[in-house]
């Protein structure tokens, strides 16, 4: 490659130069080691087509076109994101995109220009003290870069926005929100549950319809999520905090969102008398042997499924579990799919 696009290969992150349908006009040395695809068969190309890039959700990007957000001719950047890309040889990669569009004199929209790196050393690194800290930071930049820009763009152009551009906007803003007040969540639980200052707020927990609220709400972010839930009734009151049994549960179906399959999902409920036990079960692949032991770390995250978020949900859930004086295991079902289960004290009726 020569001429300007020649000194990307300088770069050591991978980059794309797409025009406004998506088609690739340029690459670069990195690109092509990410991929596994020669220039040859880059160049010219339909990026969405040939990388099937997905995003957390699993969901495919650009095949349909850009996001709504390139619509609005002030936005210029594409914030850092976690996309699958599939490569030459069949196999998915996880990589972290930004980017920036360019636009003309009339602010059209006329191609943006991609930039990837290879996420796998930071989805499986282990990461301590001022790490987690650094870690955890980098995760909320992007959500609060997003929250600033379409903040500043309702209050700069709201007369000029369709309602519909503002409710996407909003809804943008909303999920963002979200998922800042859970990342300080863990950042906070780390801090108590390594120095022993976790405080419970005990009380009778219906682990069933606390269940039910929970894939309710799991919902709302994976549409397409088919789960039920099975307790055998009567079944006794575990002597819980709800919040962070709320906070396990989340985690764990998230978890199978993402690893596993959004059909066949179940939460189980098991009862011996002495304690109750929740079982979340999956429908997927499994969990590679290598990888069974290492799932419960800080930082670790599978790069198979569609991995998301910080790494610490499963770290924290068995830390919370074990301040109740329960335990939280998994293991590969015989048919088919993982099963992580955790065991609570019931309520005696003293309480």
């Amino acid at each position: 490659m020569s001429g300007p696009l020649g000194q990307l290969d300088l770069l050591p992150d991978a980059v794309l130069v797409l025009d406004a349908d998506g088609v690739v006009l340029g690459t670069n040395f990195a690109a092509t080691a990410l991929t596994g695809y020669p220039a040859s068969a880059l160049v010219g190309a339909d990026c969405a087509a040939l990388l099937h890039p997905r995003g957390e959700d699993g969901r495919e990007l650009w095949a349909s076109g850009w996001h709504a957000s390139s619509a609005l001719r002030s936005v210029r950047l594409i914030p850092e994101q976690q996309v699958k890309l599939r490569r030459a040889d069949g196999r998915d990669v996880a990589t972290l995109v930004t980017g920036a569009y360019q636009r003309d004199a009339r602010a059209r929209l006329t191609g943006a220009t991609i930039v990837a790196r290879d996420a796998h050393r930071r989805l499986h690194r282990l990461a301590s003290g001022i790490e987690i800290v650094s870690t955890v930071s980098h995760e909320l930049r992007s959500p609060l870069t997003s929250v600033k820009g379409y903040t500043s763009l309702l209050l700069n152009r709201w007369d000029r926005l369709s309602s519909e551009q503002a409710k996407m906007m909003l809804e943008q803003v909303n999920h963002d929100a979200d998922r800042v007040t859970r990342l300080i969540t863990e950042l906070l639980d780390i801090s108590r549950l390594e120095s022993g200052r976790l405080v419970l707020r005990r009380q009778a927990v219906d682990l069933a319809e606390l269940a039910a609220s929970v894939l309710d709400k799991v919902r709302m972010e994976h549409a397409g999520l088919e789960a039920t839930v099975k307790f055998p009734s009567p079944f006794p009151m575990a002597w819980a905090d709800p919040d962070k049994v709320v906070q396990v549960l989340t985690n764990l179906v998230e978890n199978a969102c993402k690893y596993g399959s959004l059909t066949g999902l179940e939460v189980v409920g098991e009862a011996d008398g002495t304690e109750v036990a929740v079982a979340v079960r999956d429908s997927g692949d499994g969990i590679q042997a290598e990888d069974l032991a290492q799932v419960f770390d800080k930082f670790f995250r599978r790069a198979e499924g569609r991995p998301s978020g910080s790494g610490l949900g499963l770290w924290i859930s068995r830390g919370l579990v074990e301040a109740h004086g329960g335990r939280l295991g998994v293991t590969n079902l015989p048919g088919g799919g993982a099963e992580f289960r955790f065991t609570l004290p019931v309520m005696e009726r003293s309480h």
